[in-house]
């Protein structure tokens, strides 16, 4: 099923000096094809483009009704530092270019900054009494 056609078409192609890349939306045709996996995508647009996979990140794709195409915003940068410099952290980790901070559960941290509001004003000894002990 992978080995169906697919199709790029490129449109809205803008050059960004400012941010070093090249910003264009995105066309594939992908007929008797549910999706394409952005993975994909960024390897028929480097080959597009001539240039490394790693430069090029795809994010926002929608198929529409019916199927067969998907629209989505292409970026390719000059460089892999620029990418690492101007990409949000969040699409660098889901190319693999970064990794997640990993931080204690939701939960956990309004638990953390609830008890920390108990000793507010207080001397912070291990054994101070809150104000409902007195």
């Amino acid at each position: 099923m992978a080995d169906s056609q697919v199709t790029l078409r490129t449109r809205k192609f803008i050059r960004n000096p400012l941010l070093a890349r090249r910003q264009m939306v995105v066309d594939v045709l992908h007929p008797n094809r549910a999706n394409v996996s952005k993975d994909e995508l960024r390897t028929k647009l480097s080959e597009l483009y001539k240039i490394s996979k790693d430069q090029v990140q795809v994010f926002g794709f929608r198929t529409q009704y019916g199927g067969g195409k998907s629209t989505g915003f292409g970026l390719i940068y000059e460089s892999v530092e620029s990418m690492k410099k101007f990409e949000p952290q969040y699409r660098l980790v889901r190319v693999g270019m970064a990794t997640k901070a990993e931080k204690a559960s939701r939960q956990q941290r309004k638990q953390r900054k609830n008890r920390a509001k108990e000793h507010r004003g207080t001397a912070k000894t291990k054994g101070a009494k809150s104000k409902k002990d007195k």
